[in-house]
Formats: C-alpha cells, sequence, structure tokens
C-alpha cells in the first residue's frame, strides 16, 4: 500500500523563535528572543533609600528652600549691666593691688600706671556688660578707688619697709597711720592720678563698646 506524498515545501519556524499559536510570550516575525534572566532579583530595581532626603545634592548646593546654611547662630549679647559692674569691680581689685605693688615697689607713683588701671577697668567691664552709662559709670567710679587702693598699698609698703615690720602688720595693725599719711601727703599729683584713672575707664570702656 503506497504511503501519502508529503507537499513540498513546508512553512518552516524561523530560527530561534517560538511557535505562535498558543504562545503568548512568542514573538512575531523580525522580533529577537526575549533577555534571559540574569539571576539576581534587585538588577533593575532603583537605589534603595539611605533614610538622608540631601544624599542626592552635589557638595556646596544650599538648603533645599534657598539659601545658605539653615540656621545662622546669633551673636551672643552683651548687655548684661549687673555681670558688667561685678566685672567692673573685680578688676578694679586686681589692678589696684598692682598698682600698689609697682608703687611701693619703686617708692613713687607712676602716671601711665593709673591710666592703665582704669582703662583695664572700663574695657573689661565694658566687654561684658556692653556700653550701658551705668557700666560705664561704675567703671569710672571704681577706677577711682583702685587707684586709691594702690596707693595705700604703695605707703604701705614703704612704711613697713621703714620701720622693719611685715606688710601685714602695718595693713592690720596700723591701718590708720596709713590713711593719715596718705592725707598729709596727698598734692595735686595724687588727685590727678584718681582722675586720669577716671577717664581711661571711659575711653576704655568706649574702645571695648
Amino acid at each position: 500500500m503506497s504511503q501519502p506524498v508529503q507537499p513540498p515545501n513546508q512553512p518552516q519556524q524561523p530560527f530561534g523563535g517560538q511557535p505562535v499559536d498558543g504562545n503568548p510570550h512568542a514573538g512575531g516575525p523580525g522580533q529577537g528572543a526575549p533577555a534571559a534572566p540574569t539571576g539576581n532579583p534587585y538588577g533593575q530595581q532603583p537605589p534603595a533609600p539611605t533614610g538622608n532626603p540631601f544624599a542626592g545634592q552635589q557638595p556646596g548646593q544650599g538648603a533645599p528652600f534657598g539659601g545658605g546654611a539653615p540656621f545662622t547662630p546669633a551673636p551672643p549679647a552683651r548687655n548684661n549691666v549687673l555681670l558688667g559692674v561685678a566685672v567692673a569691680l573685680g578688676a578694679a581689685i586686681v589692678a589696684g593691688i598692682l598698682y600698689g605693688v609697682i608703687a611701693g615697689s619703686i617708692e613713687r607713683e607712676v602716671g601711665y600706671a593709673a591710666v592703665g588701671v582704669g582703662f583695664l577697668v572700663g574695657f573689661a567691664a565694658s566687654k561684658v556688660g556692653g556700653s550701658n552709662p551705668a557700666v560705664i559709670a561704675a567703671s569710672a567710679v571704681f577706677s577711682i578707688g583702685a587707684v586709691y587702693v594702690g596707693q595705700l598699698i604703695g605707703i604701705s609698703m614703704i612704711l613697713a619697709d621703714l620701720a622693719q615690720i611685715p606688710f601685714s602688720e602695718v595693713v592690720g595693725d596700723h591701718f590708720d597711720t596709713v590713711t593719715k599719711a596718705w592725707s598729709e601727703e596727698a598734692d595735686f599729683m595724687t588727685y590727678l592720678f584718681l582722675g586720669l584713672g577716671a577717664v581711661a575707664a571711659v575711653g576704655g570702656a568706649k574702645k571695648a563698646g
């Protein structure tokens, strides 16, 4: 019995293609095969968020709402009157002692030292308390007191040297003698140095303000 002859030139499937009928993923004529999976399920995903909203900005870019730094600290205020007066008092005590030691060591007063006392008191007080009139006035008054205390210390050192007794004994037991000696020895230059201290304090306060 003879077998049926196959018709010639049957249609062939394209090279590398898949059957179209019944295969929804088969490519049409002229389309290549789909890309094979790489095995990395995260290969095409976007980068994960880092939690920093500004991580993508380039160096030198400003804040997201414009301008430079988002917060600028305010300069410290210098208007504490009470603290300025306290600083003036402390500086006057220290400067007065130094002035007295210098005057007692050389056994005479120096105008530049009195000016330095006042300038130091006024400058330090105004640096802390600002240019408040109360601070400047306190600096001037304390400077006069500092120069006066310095003069008493200088006289006490001279009397202690002359009497060959300790300085502490002169100040503790014979302080009335020290003040009496200051009154008898006070002259125009003595009061001039007191005034120079006050003027220098005002100048130092204005310089700092």
